[in-house]
């Protein structure tokens, strides 16, 4: 069954495209200008001589190729589907603590998306990067050739190698940028690494005391979760290397609370045709977060683990920290035309 982009709703339910054939070809006008080729090394996007895009059956999606990542698929199996592995066409490159993994899920919804399940540290982990690129291509998943790969390692961000060696891999490559508040961010991340000790008994300085330099009582620099959420910095390095319109920038505040428009900005970037919906995501009360619905029978929240209580930080240095982000964040939005309510 094709339907045409004319006749196709924004607000159509998930569940009307699951009752749809498995081979269902939704037929999408693009604008030109943004019909782009991905990744040059696996081809483009869409097939070549025509701008549609075949989508799979969400349901008959997530089986088989559940099944083939389970690692329960035959060579004869694989090249039956026309099954492929292919590199990713875009990646979620930050930021640490800022909703990468939500990102990832929530994106994973959509029929033409599949994820990297791990976090790969192809780019950003000398070891891993001189195993070559064929061996970083067998870590991303089987997926059919008009799908993309998108994968997340928010180390990207911050490694300072990492923008030229994706730049050599694919030029034209659509990089993520998933941002929060940037004091908030930090708190963040300092709760995780918080965490990780208190699981092993060991003891851990305060906030307060890792986050303000008691020498000059001045913002602490060299702490790495205050340089992290310095965005700006680390932006201007990738910038040697991409023009500002390879990148999106996600409101990692906006996603907890109202994911559906920044994950409707996301498919308009990507080039996708719209398939995310209201129905896909539903506000589960215990947990306090937005939970994931694929079809009638498959719903996944996000680990445990995330949304963790942040410990109770002195105001003062709160307010000192915003003020030390307040200059860096003006130059963040000038330079990628998003403004943010951060103080």
């Amino acid at each position: 069954m094709t339907f045409t982009a004319s006749r196709r709703s924004a607000g159509r339910n998930l569940q009307e495209s699951e009752s749809m054939q498995e081979d269902m070809v939704p037929s999408l006008q693009f604008d030109v200008e943004r019909l782009q080729p991905l990744c040059p090394i696996d081809g483009r996007f869409g097939p070549r001589s025509q701008d549609e895009i075949p989508l799979r059956a969400l349901q008959f999606k997530r089986g088989l190729l559940h099944e083939f990542r389970k690692g329960n698929a035959t060579k004869e199996q694989i090249r039956l589907h026309n099954l492929v592995q292919q590199l990713p066409k875009a990646i979620i490159i930050g930021v640490r603590k800022g909703g990468t993994r939500a990102l990832l899920e929530m994106l994973n919804l959509h029929p033409a998306v599949v994820k990297a399940s791990q976090e790969i540290h192809f780019f950003d982990n000398d070891e891993n990067y001189a195993k070559g690129i064929e061996w970083y291509r067998k870590k991303m998943p089987f997926s059919y050739p008009h799908q993309i790969t998108i994968e997340k390692s928010p180390a990207y961000f911050i490694t300072e190698e990492v923008p030229e060696r994706i730049y050599k891999m694919n030029s034209s490559i659509k990089l993520l940028i998933i941002v929060r508040e940037p004091t908030t961010r930090a708190i963040s991340d300092y709760t995780q690494v918080l965490e990780g000790k208190e699981r092993k008994n060991k003891t851990y300085y305060k906030f307060e005391k890792l986050a303000i330099d008691p020498n000059t009582c001045e913002v602490n620099t060299k702490y790495k979760a205050v340089r992290t959420s310095i965005y700006t910095k680390h932006l201007e390095r990738w910038l040697k290397y991409f023009p500002i319109e390879q990148f999106h920038i996600v409101d990692g505040d906006r996603l907890i609370t109202e994911p559906l428009p920044e994950l409707q900005l996301v498919e308009k970037f990507l080039n996708l045709p719209p398939r995310i919906s209201q129905y896909n995501l539903y506000f589960n009360a215990t947990r306090g977060f937005y939970c994931l619905r694929f079809n009638i029978v498959f719903n996944k929240c996000l680990a445990g683990s995330k949304g963790r209580i942040h410990p109770e930080v002195d105001t003062s240095v709160i307010t000192k920290l915003r003020k030390f982000f307040h200059p860096f964040n003006q130059k963040f939005y000038q330079i990628t035309g998003r403004t943010f309510n951060w103080p």
